[in-house]
């Protein structure tokens, strides 16, 4: 077997393991911890496939950027009222009957022979272009889609004048 098959094995299995954990943890700052390591995992996933561009939008915007925004939140709210709070946890019956028909569904389509025929499809065929995956990226969005860029940066860049004015109201 090869190593990117075994490295592809252990980030979808540490992917997997600390996505279950997100969604089983009580405390959400370990939550949150664990779907850090779940992100960083995909984001090496994305490097094996040689997607170099959502590796490092995968890293520097969703772990650097949102996951930096989500623990602030976590912070700001008063976590141990939460979790002493009673939880939601009545609809388990729900949870478990949907969970045994996405289960049955899921077993269905092997049963009807979905996984053969998704082995039979033919590979994709290599890009016309002679760039990299970063380049092609980098030429599409700057060449085809110029106006939607530059309009939502623009609307970022409202947005972000616009907190840093509430904020400086708020302060004073």
């Amino acid at each position: 077997m090869p190593l990117s098959h075994v490295a592809f094995l252990i980030l979808s299995a540490v992917a997997l393991i600390s996505g279950g954990l997100v969604v089983t943890r009580r405390n959400p700052v370990r939550a949150a911890l664990w779907l850090i390591v779940a992100l960083f995992s995909v984001a090496g996933i994305y490097l094996l496939v040689k997607a170099e561009f959502l590796f490092a939008v995968q890293i520097i915007l969703y772990v650097g950027g949102i996951m930096v925004l989500f623990l602030f939140v976590l912070m700001l709210v008063n976590v141990n009222v939460s979790v002493r709070q009673a939880p939601f946890n009545r609809q388990w019956r729900v949870a478990l009957a949907t969970a045994l028909l996405l289960l049955a569904e899921l077993a269905y389509g092997f049963w009807r022979g979905a996984a053969p025929r998704l082995k039979a499809l033919a590979p994709v065929a290599a890009p016309s272009h002679p760039l990299g995956n970063t380049q092609a990226v980098g030429m599409a969005l700057y060449q085809n889609y110029l106006l939607p860029v530059e309009l939502v940066s623009l609307l970022l860049l409202v947005a972000m004048v616009g907190a840093v004015i509430m904020a400086k109201r708020r302060f004073d």
